[in-house]
């Protein structure tokens, strides 16, 4: 019997479908939704082949290898049979999109495919993109291709590993049809490879589901969502109320805050915050023109939609996530009445990110702090190594792995650091005197640590990643993919799981980006279209 492996394991739950009322029409063409949610089944797929699984997101949901490998499980997850206790579901939400206010939106090209109860990680929604149109994909066809799925995939591996909060990525498949894209917008449209990946996350629900209804003036469903949120996801802070509901604004400026530092921690540009791709549980979300620092540059954005203004260039996230967190405020302010405490959370928000930066930093640096407040010496020295590293293109990754293993002799550091380096030339005499300046300075505050070089060595490779995700390697797998060679993919897999460690064999992963690279399509920069 079809399917039998998987239903024994998975306990519904359906909370959210059970919660609110269904779009009253069944049909599935694009319009205007007033309730949160419609019912809609993901569309049948030509012929799926499994790529590539994650196994400890398997194992999170209560899944062997065995049923990961099983036809029932590529049948489920490409969307192709959804058994009986199923009841595949699109959410409706709104958002501002770079700025402003765009209406509704939705699960464009997101399918929930159903809640369940897992035996390890309680409460979790299992979402497949690139299954088909809902009522919300607009103009669009609601599927998506190979080289955005497999960015997807490997993406949120890539930041579950580095210990960054992250929907997960169970699974990718192939659909066997084509889906017609025009990837640079420029009117040559063609048929790439179609896929479908299978996300994981005890929700789903977004800044821009409140904003949606308050846009609306329906504030019962607004009160209803904050409700559900509170009990599905913040049970802590007790039975819905004003003060609870304060709270429950104050903690996700909190979460938000933890994930922005964390991105900022590894030079992750998530290229397209627009209030719809924002996590309530403070997650990252929706993969999409999302970019890796090479050179450190904090106006960077991956985002060729964001090229001219740079709203969400790598140095303006915090800024934009308090931006976003206003309007989530704005939305909910109907059942709080008062706009000062909310305006406190917001302060909160700037002062947290603050404190949380220096202490990343200092983490990343291997500098110990011996109060709350960083010393002026020791924010100088944070503040001015940004100026150093824009002074000259500076791979931070391979910047900040050195630096752990700086020598003592200061006449070899400039040696030692040289592989961050993307151009020699630009290393004149006085940026070798700027630098040389800050690396005296730093040495003689880190050696103000009461622990040993070799337990600093140790604690900076903890927060500085080896490997990451670098947009270079990510095109190359995605051009062998292509090509039918899925080899890369699961190299690329297998080393993000550890990125903090040597791995003397993927060497190779860990080099900063070729010259060849800087300007090539999906290495620099990328589009929304997948």
């Amino acid at each position: 019997m079809k399917n039998i492996l998987l239903k024994l394991i998975f306990t519904y739950d359906n909370q959210f479908i059970s919660t609110f009322e269904s779009d009253e029409v069944i049909d599935n063409y694009p319009r205007q939704v007033a309730s949160a949610y419609s019912f809609v089944n993901p569309k049948k797929t030509a012929a799926p082949m499994l790529l590539a699984y994650s196994k400890s997101a398997a194992q999170q949901i209560g899944l062997t290898e065995e049923q990961a490998l099983s036809d029932d499980f590529l049948q489920l997850f490409s969307g192709n049979n959804v058994p009986t206790g199923m009841q595949p579901f699109a959410m409706c939400y709104g958002g501002h999109q770079f700025g402003h206010w765009a209406g509704q939106l939705g699960d464009g090209r997101a399918i929930n495919l159903a809640e369940i109860q897992t035996p390890s990680d309680g409460h979790k929604v299992l979402q497949l993109k690139g299954a088909g149109p809902t009522p919300y994909s607009r103009t669009a066809d609601g599927f998506a291709v190979l080289r955005s799925s497999v960015r997807e995939f490997l993406c949120s591996e890539a930041m579950y590993h580095l210990g960054i909060a992250t929907t997960r990525a169970l699974s990718i498949s192939l659909t066997g049809d084509k889906v017609v894209r025009d990837m640079f917008y420029d009117g040559n449209s063609q048929a790439e490879f179609g896929a479908v990946v299978c996300r994981v996350s005890s929700s789903f629900i977004r800044f821009g589901s409140f904003q949606l209804p308050a846009s609306r003036k329906d504030t019962d469903l607004v009160k209803q969502l904050v409700d559900y949120s509170i009990h599905r996801d913040f049970p802590h802070l007790g039975e819905p109320c004003k003060a609870a509901y304060l709270k429950w604004f104050e903690e996700i400026c909190q979460r938000t805050c933890q994930l922005i530092v964390d991105w900022m921690r590894v030079g992750f540009v998530h290229g397209v915050m627009n209030t719809d791709n924002m996590s309530i549980i403070g997650e990252t979300i929706d993969y999409g023109p999302y970019g890796w620092i090479d050179d450190f540059d904090l106006n960077w954005t991956p985002n060729t939609t964001d090229a001219q203004g740079k709203r969400y260039r790598f140095g303006a996230q915090a800024e934009i996530a308090q931006w976003n967190l206003f309007q989530l405020a704005n939305a909910i302010f109907s059942l709080i009445e008062d706009a000062e405490p909310l305006q406190t959370a917001l302060n909160n928000f700037a002062k947290n990110y603050h404190q949380m930066w220096q202490k990343m930093m200092a983490s990343k640096l291997g500098i110990e702090l011996t109060s709350e407040l960083l010393t002026e010496e020791q924010l100088n020295l944070f503040v001015s190594l940004e100026d150093i590293l824009m002074l000259v293109e500076t791979d931070m990754t391979i910047f900040y792995r050195l630096l752990a293993t700086l020598p003592d002799q200061n006449s070899k550091w400039l040696t030692h650091l040289m592989p961050c380096f993307y151009n020699e030339q630009q290393i004149t005499d006085d940026y070798q005197i700027n630098l040389n300046t800050w690396l005296i300075n730093y040495v003689a505050l880190r050696n103000q640590n009461t622990s040993s070089r070799v337990e600093i060595i140790a604690s900076m490779n903890l927060v500085n990643p080896k490997f990451i995700l670098r947009n270079y390697l990510a095109q190359q797998a995605i051009e062998l993919a292509e090509q039918g060679d899925y080899s890369m993919i699961a190299d690329l897999q297998k080393v993000l799981e550890k990125p903090y460690d040597e791995q003397t064999e993927f060497e190779h992963f860990a080099q900063k980006r070729p010259e060849w690279a800087r300007n090539k399509a999906g290495c620099s920069m990328l589009s929304c279209s997948s």
